[in-house]
């Protein structure tokens, strides 16, 4: 489960349960994202996709279908970040 060269990792599944369990036991409302920043969380996925052939229509229809977020395949355009917008240095 960790990269010994990066320290510790987990999956994403284990990091969104200990945030919830920590919004539950401080009494916060889960974290809520714009749709910008969803698509740019998964835009690693929609690369990967994308180059697997799959349609930006099939991305929106899976995530649709797999949860209760309501996106477009033009959202997935236009808040889709490039792998340079991912990986640029943070200031």
């Amino acid at each position: 489960m960790s990269d010994p060269q990066h320290g510790k990792s987990y999956p994403v599944q284990e990091a969104i349960r200990a945030q919830l369990a920590l919004c539950d036991l401080a009494g916060l409302e889960p974290e809520m994202f714009p749709i910008q920043a969803f698509v740019g969380m998964i835009s690693d996925e929609v690369e990967a996709l994308r180059k697997q052939g799959h349609s930006d229509a099939q991305i929106a229809k899976t995530i649709q279908e797999n949860s209760k977020i309501e996106i477009t395949a033009e959202e997935v355009v236009d808040y889709y970040a490039s792998p340079e917008e991912r990986h640029a240095p943070h200031d």
